[in-house]
């Protein structure tokens, strides 16, 4: 079994910052691509950023240049650094890894609870 646990959200006025955390544990054999997606309410979830173990970055138009992905893979570990907040990056953040679990070499995708981030004066 393979658990996807994110942290480091919260409220935060426009223009500042936060750093979300993600970790995968359990029966890893390999971790893939890992990335963070989000989702506002009455909207539909969005890719924000992933990055491949090699160390290859995606972002979203919409966070270029204000957002940045980094990853340890000896740690199994994800980080958003999230700067420049605006209002309409409030949304449920959720973190996702491509795992190849260790027991059968099956692949699949597995996803965190998810933590708030709202940005707000």
């Amino acid at each position: 079994q393979v658990h996807v646990v994110e942290s480091g959200g919260g409220s935060v006025q426009p223009g500042g910052s936060l750093r979300l955390s993600c970790a995968a544990s359990g029966r890893i054999f390999s971790i893939n691509a890992m990335g963070w997606y989000r989702q506002a309410p009455g909207k539909q979830r969005e890719l924000v950023s992933s990055v491949t173990r090699g160390g290859s970055t995606n972002y979203a138009d919409s966070v270029k240049g204000r957002f940045t992905i980094s990853r340890e893979n000896a740690e199994n570990t994800v980080y958003l650094a999230m700067n420049s907040l605006k209002p309409e990056d409030t949304a449920v953040y959720y973190c996702n890894a491509d795992v190849t679990d260790i027991d059968r070499g099956f692949r699949r995708e597995y996803w965190g609870q998810g933590t708030q981030v709202t940005v707000s004066s």
